[in-house]
């Protein structure tokens, strides 16, 4: 097999032959089509997170050892299985939930792997899908995607989980509720074409690229808004006051102030980026507002399941995803890390040009 990996952090990404791996027990050998790129990878790249005051938590801390096959939003061809994996044939395409708890934990039983102490995620803790294969050590783990494209629906179990349970975070239950969403970049946007089919609410997102911003607003969203300074009162008033749920989708100390500062009494903020840094918190502000602040990592593999369900019944606008070949992943980071573009990238193997699935 042929993979893309992290040697050293802060390098260039190296391509290399692997030998491919043989799937034992309830393992799953997928082939992959596509592997989708995310804002995380870049922090992966980078060997952790800033937590701001000059403090990082890195990849070490967590467990991790290089070499690393990035990739955690792979979908591929069942191309062998263990033998005691059921549920699935060869040849069948199934998007992978890469969230991989330990499988034995009160968490795990109960379905949510995402919140699992002990993770295994692929792509951080095994090998990802940055590759022509991924080995995946349950089917439980495998989601059909019967009649969607394999780029796009490579998005579904990252950015489109992310965007769905954040979204089942909030509640938007008066005549007057309004959502704000800040970063319009591929969740962002994924999101905002989810809560436009979900609730019939005035949607506000933020974010410093204009064309970001257009494309957001022929997703759905009611009202575009160019970050700056005075952002918030012109939030407020262009929705007639403060809102009853925000998402942050870029996580740095001034996404969060400006959220902090437009949610109304008994809202909800839902932090999802990991910009990184430290926000000051007014801690009398939570009671004395009756507000939420909840953090959201991905969600469950049976979210996923109903996020793939959604988007195959409701079509919502997609967030424009890109194809690029494998061997330009380093440059597909780099785009992400800068900014470059709209929508999601999504690698390819064997693919020599870029194409748009929208």
């Amino acid at each position: 097999m042929r993979a893309c990996r992290i040697a050293a952090y802060h390098s260039p990404l190296e391509i290399v032959d692997l030998p491919t791996p043989e799937p034992f027990g309830t393992e799953v050998l997928i082939e992959v089509t596509a592997c989708g790129v995310c804002h995380s990878d870049v922090h992966y790249w980078h060997g952790g997170y800033d937590l701001g005051n000059g403090r990082m938590l890195t990849l070490e801390e967590r467990g991790v050892r290089l070499p690393l096959v990035l990739g955690h939003e792979p979908i591929g061809r069942v191309a062998a299985l263990g033998r005691e994996a059921k549920g699935v044939a060869i040849g069948d395409t199934r998007l992978v939930y890469p969230w991989i708890g330990c499988g034995r934990c009160p968490r795990c039983e109960a379905g949510r792997d995402n919140d699992c102490l002990s993770m295994q995620t692929i792509g951080l803790f095994r090998p990802g899908g940055y590759a022509t294969h991924v080995l995946v050590p349950h089917p439980r783990y495998l989601v059909d995607t019967t009649g969607l494209e394999d780029p796009y629906a490579a998005t579904l179990a990252c950015a489109g989980l992310t965007a769905w349970s954040a979204l089942n975070k909030v509640k938007m239950e008066y005549a007057d509720d309004a959502i704000v969403m800040i970063g319009a970049g591929g969740v962002g946007l994924t999101a905002v074409g989810f809560a436009r089919k979900l609730w019939d609410a005035p949607i506000v997102i933020v974010d410093k690229d204009a064309a970001r911003l257009e494309l957001a607003r022929s997703m759905g969203a009611t009202h575009v808004m160019h970050a700056g300074e005075n952002v918030a009162p012109s939030i407020r008033d262009a929705i007639g006051g403060p809102a009853a749920a925000v998402i942050d989708f870029v996580g740095s100390p001034e996404t969060a102030e400006l959220g902090l500062s437009v949610l109304r009494k008994g809202g909800a903020m839902v932090l999802i980026g990991l910009h990184g840094g430290s926000w000051p918190l007014p801690v009398p502000l939570l009671p004395l507002r009756n507000i939420s602040l909840v953090g959201s990592l991905t969600g469950t593999v049976e979210e996923t399941r109903q996020v793939v369900d959604f988007v195959r019944t409701k079509r919502p606008a997609r967030a424009p995803v890109s194809t690029v070949p494998l061997e330009l992943a380093q440059r597909a980071l780099m785009n992400l890390e800068s900014g470059t573009g709209s929508g999601r990238q999504v690698l390819v193997p064997d693919q020599k040009s870029r194409t748009a699935y929208s």
